[in-house]
């Protein structure tokens, strides 16, 4: 198998993968675009080290991310090499972990993804399995058993050499403030491995669910299991936060785990309606998240030009909808895009500052002289006089249409015709 990780056919599809993703520099600064000119040079060595069972991976730098619900996610960020190494492994440990992982495990798996994670959970829900169990591992990724986790993948891979491999690099350590500091559990989420590894030890959790006979999803480390009542949800989930202390060493977070209706739970950022045929919807936290972001693109008092700042509002909503277009509720995007241009009216009205710009300026608009001095001399607040008849209609749609801006309803409306076309296009390669 080791040889198999080191063709030049692997390595240099995970090379082109890893140049791809791009990313940070490790600890020896190394960026991406420098990669391909170190193997070059030190490539034959490091291969032979691996062959031999000497390689000894670099540790991995530690990068803190802020959670939007309060604390911190630790990143673990490889070298360069180390993430082309792992991406090589990857690629071959893939296909032969993967056909044995359960069907209702969507997270970092092949030809699957949250949405269809979010879909099977709809359709859980319409059968009447209403009530979730919504489980939190605390620090998943931190307590991962090393011993545990490599005698998991040792049932599939015999080589040796692979095995000391990922064992070197579970053993590699986190760099703080400059000092290298080890660690006996935990697989740092920032490599390729990591999610591969995660569900190689999870894989334990989901064969038990399914012995049980539960419906469940699971993306990573956010697990969801569907029953009929609360009672049957409050047994489930003492019995199975059991098994996850006894059998794999991990902790459920009990503030954030519960048994509750799934329409007052989020999922991947979703939620359902409360109708007899669920819709999927927006989860009101990510609601609050796109509106904090929104308000910091849009902060009247940052000094921007009017096209840059709808520029770069555009490229975030657009990515952002690329995930959420999944809704099936349009009237939040409507909501959001009302709420989005009073934004922009306000930095366009605090913009204008004095009262002689903004009558110079609502002139040009159309409007007459008395309704310009009126308002372009009122002593209400920014926020209030953005939101009146007249500067809402002034500054309205079309208006901001023609700056540029465009819509999180249009945007919507077009990735659910590109997804309605590309199934039909399916549906007609099938037959």
């Amino acid at each position: 198998m080791i040889e198999q990780i080191l063709s030049p056919e692997n390595m240099r599809k995970a090379l082109l993968r890893v140049e791809a993703n791009k990313g940070a520099a490790g600890i020896d600064g190394i960026e991406v675009k420098g990669l391909s000119a170190y193997l070059v040079a030190n490539w034959p060595s490091v291969k032979q080290a691996i062959l031999k069972g000497a390689y000894q991976p670099r540790a991995v730098r530690r990068v803190s991310i802020p959670k939007a619900s309060g604390g911190v996610r630790l990143l673990g960020i490889p070298t360069v090499l180390d993430r082309l190494i792992q991406q090589a492994v990857l690629q071959v440990l893939t296909p032969v972990f993967d056909p044995g992982f359960s069907e209702s495990s969507y997270g970092f798996r092949p030809k699957r993804r949250g949405h269809d994670a979010v879909r099977q959970a709809r359709s859980y829900i319409e059968q009447s399995y209403r009530i979730v169990v919504d489980l939190d591992l605390e620090q998943f990724f931190d307590r991962i058993n090393h011993d545990m986790l490599m005698s998991r993948v040792a049932r599939k891979v015999k080589d040796k050499k692979v095995l000391k491999l990922l064992r070197a690099y579970l053993n590699s350590g986190v760099m703080i403030d400059g000092v290298r500091v080890e660690q006996a559990d935990g697989t740092p989420q920032g490599g390729p491995l990591s999610p591969l590894l995660a569900n190689i030890f999870l894989d334990d959790l989901d064969k038990e669910l399914e012995k049980r006979g539960l419906r469940f999803c699971r993306y990573a480390d956010d697990c969801n299991i569907y029953v009929k009542s609360k009672r049957a949800g409050e047994r489930v989930k003492q019995s199975i936060t059991r098994f996850l202390q006894d059998k794999l060493k991990l902790r459920v977070n009990e503030s954030k785990s519960a048994v509750d209706w799934s329409w007052k739970r989020k999922f991947l950022g979703f939620s359902v309606t409360t109708d007899k045929q669920p819709k999927i919807r927006i989860a009101k936290k990510s609601i609050d998240r796109v509106k904090d972001t929104i308000r910091k693109l849009t902060k009247s008092s940052q000094s921007m030009g009017m096209e840059e700042r709808i520029a770069g509002l555009c490229e975030y909503l657009s990515g952002w909808m690329g995930y959420f277009a999944l809704c099936e509720t349009p009237s939040v995007f409507k909501a959001l895009d009302e709420w989005t241009r009073r934004r922009l009216r306000l930095c366009q009205w605090t913009q204008w500052k004095r009262p002689k710009t903004k009558y110079r300026e609502l002139i040009k608009l159309g409007l007459n002289h008395e309704q310009v001095r009126q308002t372009a001399n009122t002593r209400r607040g920014n926020w209030r006089t953005v939101h009146t008849v007249l500067i809402h209609k002034t500054l309205g749609t079309a208006y901001w249409q023609d700056q540029g801006f465009k819509s999180l309803l249009e945007c919507y409306n077009e990735f659910r015709k590109d997804w309605r076309t590309a199934v039909c296009r399916t549906a007609r390669t099938v037959v």
